[in-house]
């Protein structure tokens, strides 16, 4: 059976706490004047650190007091010190190196503290100080490599999803080209084709001759090529949205993004032009808030109040009123489209830091407002 991937890591860390253990009790074992509460507080020492993923302060509490207290009873040797390396290591690879060198001050400090100041106490509490340092340092360098790697996954990912985006603008505007193209000169040469076969066929009426069968046959051939053609132009000058603000807020957390959506009111059926206003005001907001924003937390609103549906947008990443961003394409595009809808628009940075899109639209828009 295939374990998970939590499984696994629980199973490493505690695999790590018994092998640390391993060593210390080991080393115990050859140390004259071992007693049961020694190994006890060894025990209670090394089996915290497998807690070390989920409360690193607690583990690092843990670790520091039962070794110093065992190292105050039985004054062991510098493998004493291994429960407490260990956890001062975690402690600084998730930030906390303040904790990390009090409990390092403390740990040393009661190994001084184990017999007289003799040569011999001062070079093992030198090298310990040594171990200690590198504890510390290797953590902070671990910390931010893991900085480095999930930078480097975001802008991967922002990458990805820019390239997405011009494909989609592309593809869209490859299609209003060719749209553009058939009306201008498809349909003007079946018209022409309709029209001419439409007035053969009312001056042979008109003269009391019979219609040819095929003369017909072009007059309605070219009343269906010109409906099918005018339905292929619909469908391709159509930019209709493909999905909702749930499935957008759905990906962009899979993408990386913190984003939190709530709706509040009377949830009710949107027309097809509010629905596509609402579906692109929320892509283009959550689509900067990647661009700008960083790795801050994103919050989606959808509120349904009387007569107008209210989007909100908010980011707390790096932008400030101080510095007020220059409007671009998407903000552009987006505030035309609310301006249409009869509607208002509000982007631009929060007083407390962040970034914050608010729309209002009014619903029960006709369905031919674009």
């Amino acid at each position: 059976m295939q374990l998970d991937q939590v499984t696994r890591r629980r199973l490493t860390d505690a695999t790590l706490a018994v092998a640390i253990g391993a060593l210390v009790v080991t080393a115990a074992a050859f140390h004259d004047g071992t007693t049961p509460v020694d190994y006890t507080l060894i025990a209670l020492g090394c089996l915290a650190l497998a807690a070390y993923r989920t409360a690193p302060r607690a583990v690092l509490a843990a670790s520091t007091a039962t070794t110093t207290a065992y190292v105050l009873h039985a004054h062991p040797g510098p493998l004493s010190a291994l429960p407490v390396l260990a956890a001062v290591h975690t402690a600084a690879r998730v930030g906390h190196r303040g904790l990390a060198a009090i409990a390092t001050a403390v740990f040393l400090a009661g190994y001084v503290a184990t017999g007289p100041t003799t040569q011999e106490i001062v070079e093992r509490t030198l090298l310990l100080a040594g171990w200690f340092l590198c504890a510390l340092v290797t953590g902070l360098a671990d910390r931010n490599w893991q900085a480095y790697l999930r930078q480097t996954e975001q802008r991967a990912l922002e990458a990805e999803r820019t390239r997405e985006e011009a494909a989609l603008r592309r593809a869209g505007e490859e299609r209003l080209r060719i749209a553009r193209e058939l009306h201008d000169s498809l349909t003007h040469s079946i018209s022409i084709v309709k029209l001419q076969a439409g007035v053969a066929v009312h001056l042979a009426r008109k003269r009391g001759e019979e219609v040819p069968p095929a003369l017909l046959a072009i007059q309605e051939a070219g009343g269906e090529a010109m409906r099918e053609l005018r339905a292929t132009l619909e469908v391709l000058r159509t930019d209709e949205p493909t999905g909702t603000p749930a499935l957008l807020v759905e990906r962009a957390c899979a993408a990386g993004l913190a984003v939190e959506l709530t709706v509040t009111g009377e949830e009710r059926p949107l027309t097809a032009t509010v629905d596509r206003a609402a579906y692109r005001i929320v892509q283009e907001a959550l689509t900067n808030a990647a661009r700008h924003a960083g790795l801050a937390k994103v919050t989606v609103e959808l509120a349904y109040a009387g007569d107008e549906l209210l989007i909100r947008v908010d980011d707390d990443g790096a932008a400030h009123p101080t510095r007020p961003p220059t409007p671009g394409i998407g903000l552009t595009g987006m505030r035309e489209r609310v301006t249409a809808l009869g509607g208002t628009l509000h982007a631009g940075p929060r007083a407390e830091g962040g970034f914050s899109v608010r729309a209002e639209l009014p619903l029960g828009i006709p369905e031919d407002v674009s």
